[in-house]
């Protein structure tokens, strides 16, 4: 790479982890194109290499200097730019890995082309990282994803300081952006053609605790004002809330979710465990019986809502007996799908002091055991919307695949023969036949009804 400009130079992006990493690649790759940086073909050799990490678990940190050490064999002349969660908590580690230019923490990733420029002139590594209790500063984005919907930023970092979690280190306090930059980000994806908007944040149902935006003196902005504002963007059609603390999940939420005119019927709510002895040695800020009034509640007004669950197995003090009831807890619930992590130690946490200890056999186990109960509850589902019509935002799917989509409460439908002049276009589905695949996912094959060339309104 010889170029001392960025102008003209090819960048590949990897992303580990969470909706929020991805929608801050999506915006590092905006701004990087406005530089004259141009993504990668396939097959061409790369000067530039993102890498935006994870450390949600000790895999998850193995996972990313694994990719690091990958991509320097594979492209030993490009410099690899690494940020995220495990760039913040190890960075020296991650400076010390082959290849490595550029290490910026979590809240540098808006000054990425700046860090690049430096090396650039210099071609001596970077690392830009402070420590999170120091960061003060929010940037909102909206970026599109890999296929049609938008995902808007709306708030980072983590007060909460759970026993099991590293998060609040990595991401800092809580802080947000303010309804009106906001809006103004989502009407900017609606005018450019976005209909469908994924609200993503680290906690985003603390919305409105620190605005660095916001004027002196003004009032305080909830995650309930900002839905409210949001659903008043012409042009955007879809709204989803990438997941919700349930004790944040007021009843105001999910009452103006079920007659809002674009957010859909779908959830994502951690529970983690669903053992109330287990929650208080985690320190949630909730019980099962909260839990399970939201879960309730939600159903109550949106009988047709998929509800995914974070669950954590095998955490410190989740012994047979809490584990059984855990399970049993989940059994109960008319929840959809279980998003289950094995649980992993985290340095620096207080999970270490608990003494009960789950053996990694003994994780894999449970793991299991939850993916079945999580499959049979998908299953269950899905199968209930056989022969029903629901709204399915078209979108393209990979090379040699048919046109795809997800209806309003998130069951993926396939649609064979579908044209792709209906690429981004809201349509009525007919849902027939569906498949379950080995991983536990569902796809339905769709029939697009005869007046479906145009968009549809949520049913």
């Amino acid at each position: 790479m010889n170029n001392p400009s960025p102008a003209g130079l090819t960048a590949i992006y990897h992303t580990f982890g969470c909706k929020l990493n991805f929608a801050e690649t999506s915006t590092v790759a905006a701004r990087l194109a406005g530089r004259g940086i141009r993504r990668a073909l396939r097959g061409e050799t790369p000067d530039l290499i993102f890498i935006n990490t994870c450390s949600v678990t000790e895999l998850a940190d193995k996972k990313c200097r694994q990719t690091i050490r990958s991509y320097n064999r594979r492209y030993p002349g490009a410099a690899i730019i690494v940020t995220g969660c495990y760039a913040q908590l190890k960075s020296a580690e991650a400076a010390s890995l082959p290849g490595v230019a550029v290490v910026a923490g979590n809240d540098r990733k808006g000054e990425i082309d700046r860090f690049i420029d430096g090396f650039l002139a210099s071609r001596l590594p970077v690392t830009e990282v402070i420590p999170a209790r120091e960061m003060q500063s929010f940037t909102p984005s909206c970026s599109r994803g890999d296929r049609t919907r938008y995902f808007l930023k709306v708030q980072d970092g983590c007060d909460c300081w759970c026993t099991y979690c590293t998060i609040p280190a990595a991401r800092g306090r809580s802080r947000s952006g303010t309804v009106e930059e906001l809006v103004a980000q989502a009407r900017q994806a609606a005018a450019e053609g976005g209909r469908e908007i994924v609200i993503t944040g680290v906690n985003i149902g603390d919305f409105g605790k620190r605005q660095p935006g916001l004027a002196p003196g003004a009032p305080r902005q909830t995650f309930l004002d900002l839905i409210r504002a949001l659903d008043r963007v012409e042009g955007i059609e879809r709204y989803r809330i990438s997941s919700i603390e349930p004790d944040l999940l007021t009843d105001e939420i999910i009452s103006f979710c079920a007659s809002s005119r674009a957010f859909m019927p779908h959830f994502h709510i951690p529970l983690q465990c669903g053992s109330d002895t287990v929650l208080r040695l985690m320190r949630r800020r909730y019980d099962t019986a909260l839990f399970r009034d939201k879960i309730l509640r939600i159903k109550e007004l949106m009988p047709d809502a998929f509800i995914g669950v974070d669950l954590i197995a095998g955490a410190r003090g989740e012994t047979p007996e809490e584990f059984a009831r855990s399970r049993d807890f989940l059994e109960s619930l008319p929840v959809t799908r279980l998003h289950i992590f094995p649980y992993s130690e985290r340095p620096g946490t207080r999970a270490l002091e608990i003494p009960y200890v789950v053996s990694q056999e003994e994780k894999h186990r449970r793991v299991a055991e939850m993916m079945a109960l999580s499959d049979r509850k998908l299953e269950e589902f899905s199968r209930g919307f056989i022969g029903t019509v629901r709204p399915v935002l078209v979108e393209h799917s990979g090379k040699g695949k048919p046109m795809a989509g997800f209806t309003d409460n998130y069951l993926r439908v396939s649609l064979p023969g579908a044209s792709p002049a209906l690429d981004n276009l809201i349509v009525p589905v007919r849902l027939s036949e569906i498949t379950l695949s080995p991983k536990g996912e569902a796809e339905f094959i769709g029939e697009i009804l005869p007046d479906g060339s145009a968009s549809s309104p949520r049913s």
